[in-house]
């Protein structure tokens, strides 16, 4: 009987595609993936070092996986693995600790998948994170989406972020590959492939290359997908850019631009690389020339000193902006880093006070923008989940769409009419389904 495997992920989509890589690695020799929630032989955690609650989260997972089976083998790596690995260590039950560089060694260091007395810690340093290990993750389900990495690491130095340390300086997949690579998943039917890395936007810079040459290779190869851009730096995104993704179809009609804060004075003791004004234009510029266009934020409440002026900064740019919906973090001390140190931490209470008042304001962007849609046609992928009698999917510029469930519609790109709101998703007329001569309109 072959030995069950569970894989957990914590973080960001990068993670999500490196963990697949490794199931698949542990599918190729002959092991049984299962749920997490499901007893296994061996469980292997990709984790987040980003806010002390995925920290938190992973010692709360390797605790409830030996309840399940105090027997099973733990592995644990990605960035938290990277930066504390003694820590991790220290962790009862965990058998081996595999550091960013590792984390695709898997097979070739842990030769036995037998419990021992002592944990063995696999990780080198961060000035030896010079592998690019290929990665990408599919949906299971009905081969809808795949997340694709294309870069790793990263050569910005924000005061409050770990990734250079956990994932080493910037890097890319060599551009033959990585076309050669994106051309196989559009021929096993994937119709969504989303870009992935620590900072996509500084893609080609090891390779001569750079992300709008990617991309103009990617939309000219053949086949039904469109192409998604996780994340992108408002400095890295491009007039270049802007204009392939209004001039071409496979190209989705959206970003997610990081901001962090809308106060000058917190953006420089963040060490961000560009404005308020900068980013401000950029966000005019991007609605003028793409109407409709799905515009994500990130964006960081209480960073050390910042005062309630300046998060009322931050709140009034982001209720003036056109844009769709917010990600708000709480600021969260991570060691080693400048921020740590800096004066006027902000108390706990008065951080969550701000998140709160972010996230509200989200729900007000996110409804105004699908309302403003409504009577439009949008590109939608239908993926194959049902809930309450309807199917969902993803509009190209980002809506949640739902229509009534039909089989026929799972991983299909359809042209879709929106009709209406229902609890806080759009509602879907099928006008035409790609590929086919149904013509559903009426």
């Amino acid at each position: 009987m072959s030995k069950k495997v569970a894989l957990h992920t914590l973080g960001c989509k990068l993670n999500f595609s490196e963990t697949s890589t490794i199931g698949g690695d542990f599918l190729s020799r002959g092991f049984e993936i299962v749920e997490f929630k499901e007893s296994a032989d061996i469980y292997v955690f990709n984790t987040c070092t980003v806010t002390e609650t995925a920290e938190k989260e992973c010692r709360q997972l390797v605790r409830r996986a030996l309840r399940q089976n105090p027997e099973a083998y733990v592995i644990v790596t990605g960035c938290y693995a990277q930066l504390r690995p003694d820590e991790i260590a220290s962790i009862d039950g965990v058998d081996a600790v595999l550091g960013s560089k590792e984390k695709f060694k898997l097979f070739s260091l842990i030769d036995s998948f037998e419990k021992k007395e002592v944990s063995c810690i696999y990780v080198s340093p961060t000035n030896e994170l010079n592998d690019f290990g290929p990665a990408h993750s599919t949906d299971a389900d009905s081969r809808t989406r795949a997340y694709f990495k294309i870069q790793d690491g990263c050569d910005y130095n924000c005061s409050f972020c770990t990734i250079p340390l956990a994932r080493g300086s910037s890097r890319s997949m060599e551009l033959e590959k990585l076309v050669a690579d994106f051309r196989s998943l559009v021929q096993h039917g994937y119709k969504e492939i989303i870009l992935t890395g620590v900072n996509v936007g500084d893609y080609g810079k090891s390779t001569n290359n750079s992300f709008h040459d990617l991309l103009l290779r990617l939309v000219q190869v053949e086949g039904e997908f469109r192409l998604r851009v996780s994340s992108i730096e408002p400095n890295l995104l491009t007039d270049e850019i802007i204009e392939l993704t209004a001039s071409n179809e496979k190209m989705s009609k959206h970003f997610h631009i990081p901001l962090q804060s809308g106060s000058p004075e917190i953006l420089k003791r963040m060490q961000r690389r560009y404005k308020v004004e900068d980013y401000r234009k950029l966000i005019d510029k991007l609605n003028s020339r793409i109407p409709g266009v799905g515009i994500g934020v990130d964006v960081i409440v209480g960073f050390p000193g910042e005062t309630e002026e300046e998060f009322l900064q931050t709140y009034n740019f982001l209720r003036e902006l056109e844009i769709s919906y917010l990600h708000v973090f709480t600021y969260s001390e991570r060691p080693d880093t400048k921020s740590m140190t800096m004066q006027n931490q902000i108390n706990l209470a008065e951080r969550r006070k701000r998140n709160k008042m972010l996230r509200i304001l989200s729900v007000k962007k996110r409804h105004n923008f699908y309302e403003k849609m409504l009577g439009c046609e949008v590109e939608v992928l239908f993926e194959s989940g049902v809930n309450g009698g309807f199917i969902k999917g993803f509009s190209s510029n980002y809506i949640r769409v739902v229509h009534p469930f039909e089989e026929k519609l799972i991983n299909k790109l359809c042209r879709v009419q929106l009709i209406g709101i229902k609890d806080e998703l759009c509602v879907g007329k099928i006008l035409v389904i790609k590929n086919s001569v149904d013509l559903l309109a009426s």
